[in-house]
């Protein structure tokens, strides 16, 4: 294709970059100088290259956008607003204001025509190795000769910040290695941060750095100007079925102010003169703000009835393949509305207290050899510990370009390497595209590693789901470096974030069967790596309640509430209780979120006043105020010790746990007064 630019490309390109001087500026905070330096690629991508239906933003084979520099958002709704996605003039000018469609970075669900949420950076170009991924994975499960159902292609735009974070070079790496060709990123090469030039810290020869990864790199020497060549680059990625490819764009930041090139506009509004003379300079009245020439909104309008008659030949082709291919036809439709097959969860596998003990990470590798066949949409990974993790079925076949001979892009088990921060955003990513439920594992203490991408993922409302083993003190001789004391209370405290710590093999079958059927919400299991007894009184209906009576007694003097594998010490604390004459009720809390959602008189059946409630658990006991007045756990790092010297050193055995709870019950006798339960108490002030 021969492309040559118009009149109305320039006139186009001049009017993204005023507006984005007048967004920031009528929000008197944001940053204009990405969105004017990057102009002219955003004008050519929607123009020429991405295939969308602003009409259907949800098409399942439209192109991916992810900017992955999510400061530079005003480019972005710009560009949504003028291809006609659902948001007005008066949305731009709503920018970063409360309640608005416009907010300061993008979030994916809440602005139409944004795939994923951005802002720290790194995160969003991470999340397109993920989306990269998703689209391999459906188009070889679901195309058939003829029938390319899914051939999307992911774009994605970065900036210097984004280059220097970790995340993004462990996800260019790996993205590499999978020979994503359908992976196109654009490099806003400015050379300017918040700190001014970058020659002040990053001075890395960054197309080396990603020829070394397996990348196609290009580069453009002037991305202000040159679009005839940012075009062809664009074609020659196209064309490059081995290798993504990096586009390196050499912009100047701010174009077209008085400061171009320079940090002053970087992160603050342009001076009112500036802006003026700045539209003088590109042809616009320099006394109205928020103008689009009506030879742009029709170019606009052209570009987005193209995409919706693709979308429409699209539609024809997927009629023609579902009489074909009716049961393939039927499981994209499945997938894309995130329905689980009819009757998955029969398969549960579900245990008597005769059953021998197990490791929840053992029982969990059980559930999922049982629910990979039936749930077809899950698509595993491990970071480098599937041994450990144990979260490989046995028929899986690895994720992997064919050309290597150790798996296929129809494979469903990801060899994510040492690599959890990009894991956590891939995840992101794989759920973004609309066809799979990804699932990986590493240890527990290490998902912090991908903090920022697990924030994300509960902020998105996205579905990834974290098998974290090796989850306590438990783990033994690795010591404090690897055992988790404060993840729990960490994750506990992120909002629409499900922490599962099962107690058994019924309770690790209820955190699968909460965390499948909870579309918007991600779940991290935290699993154990020695072995605990399964339990009298639990089940997978009542796990799923979050927390139950795992041992009732109605003339309890103590309930002991816990969670994984304390709950079986409780157990055995409150058999040596009675036999001191103490009656003691055994609360199992195996999510505490799912558990806050259940009906006030069924939480203080659970946990009711009039007597005290001990939490015992082998961490930190923050947190657990809301639901005990007295705690037993660990508020110091862990030791390198067999795990059964560990816990006795902690004080975490059956013999510790009722000496606490019998000292726990002679003082609240001496108070002699009525205990109310934290969960009354919370529900009074709240109500």
């Amino acid at each position: 294709m021969v492309f040559t630019p118009t009149d109305v490309d320039l006139k186009a390109i001049n009017t993204i970059r005023t507006l984005a001087a007048d967004i920031v500026a009528k929000a008197n905070s944001g940053h204009p100088g990405a969105p004017m330096g990057l102009a002219p690629l955003a004008h050519l991508l929607w123009s020429r290259v991405i295939t969308c239906d602003p009409k259907d933003s949800k098409w399942l084979n439209r192109d991916r956008f992810v900017l992955s520099n999510g400061h530079a958002c005003a480019l972005q709704y710009i560009m949504l607003y003028l291809m006609g996605y659902q948001l007005s003039m008066d949305d731009l000018k709503s920018f970063r204001q409360l309640n608005s469609k416009t907010p300061g970075h993008p979030e994916a669900n809440h602005t139409d025509g944004v795939e994923v949420t951005t802002g720290p950076l790194g995160q969003g170009f991470a999340t397109a190795v993920g989306l990269a991924i998703a689209e391999r994975s459906a188009a070889a499960t679901f195309n058939k000769e003829g029938f390319e159902i899914f051939n999307n292609y992911t774009y994605t735009i970065l900036g210097d910040g984004c280059m220097q974070e970790g995340v993004a070079s462990e996800a260019a790496s790996l993205a590499g290695h999978l020979k994503l060709f359908n992976l196109i990123a654009f490099y806003d090469d400015n050379s300017v941060t918040i700190d001014g030039d970058t020659n002040v810290s990053f001075t890395e020869d960054v197309p080396k750095r990603f020829e070394s990864y397996g990348w196609n790199v290009l580069s453009i020497t002037n991305g202000d100007d040159d679009i005839k060549s940012v075009f062809e680059a664009i074609e020659k990625a196209h064309s490059e079925k081995e290798k993504p490819t990096l586009i390196i764009l050499k912009t100047t930041i701010g174009f077209g102010s008085k400061n171009q090139g320079t940090a002053s506009t970087h992160g603050s509004p342009l001076k009112a003169d500036d802006i003026e003379q700045l539209k003088e300079k590109f042809g616009f009245n320099p006394k109205e703000s928020f103008v689009v020439p009506d030879e742009v909104a029709e170019a606009y309008a052209s570009y987005a009835k193209r995409g919706s008659e693709k979308h429409a030949e699209w539609n024809k082709m997927f009629e023609e393949y579902g009489k074909k291919y009716e049961k393939e036809h039927s499981e994209i439709l499945r997938r894309a509305a995130h329905k689980l097959p009819e009757g998955w969860e029969k398969v549960l596998p579900r245990y008597q207290p005769s059953d021998k003990p197990l490791a929840t990470r053992k029982l969990s590798e059980m559930v999922l050899q049982e629910i990979s066949s039936v749930v077809p949409e899950i698509l595993g990974g491990s970071a480098d510990l599937t041994g450990s993790n144990l979260t490989r079925w046995k028929e899986a076949t690895d994720f992997q370009n064919p050309t290597l001979e150790i798996g296929n892009y129809a494979g469903r088990y990801l060899r994510y390497g040492v690599r959890e921060h990009a894991m956590g955003a891939i995840l992101n990513g794989l759920h973004a595209y609309g066809m799979h439920i990804p699932t990986a594992g590493t240890f527990l203490n290490f998902v912090t590693y991908a903090w920022g991408a697990l924030r994300l993922s509960a902020l998105s409302h996205f579905q990834v789901i974290w098998v974290a083993t090796h989850d306590s003190i438990g783990l033994g001789e690795d010591g404090p470096t690897h055992q988790p004391i404060e993840v729990a209370a960490a994750l506990r405290a992120l909002p629409n974030m499900d922490y599962w710590r099962p107690a058994d093999g019924n309770e690790v079958s209820a955190a699968y069967k909460m965390a499948l059927e909870s579309p918007t919400t991600p779940s991290v299991l935290s699993l154990t790596r020695q072995n605990l007894p399964q339990l009298e009184g639990s089940s997978i209906e009542n796990a799923i309640k979050g927390g139950y009576v795992l041992s009732e007694d109605s003339d309890a003097a103590v309930t002991l509430v816990s969670t994984g594998s304390e709950v079986s010490i409780c157990r055995d604390a409150a058999a040596q209780l009675r036999e001191q004459g103490i009656k003691a009720r055994v609360v199992s809390m195996p999510c505490f979120s799912v558990f806050d959602k259940q009906p006030l008189d069924y939480r203080l059946s659970v946990l009711p006043s009039g007597h005290p409630i001990l939490s015992v658990e082998a961490y930190s006991t923050l947190g657990w105020g809301k639901y005990a007045h007295v705690h037993h756990g660990i508020n110091s790092f862990g030791v390198s010790a067999p795990y059964q010297e560990a816990y006795k050193h902690f004080h975490m055995t059956d013999k510790d746990v009722a000496e606490k709870a019998a000292k726990v019950v002679e003082y609240y006798k001496s108070l002699d007064q009525k205990l109310y339960s934290p969960v009354e108490v919370e529900a009074h002030f709240n109500h």
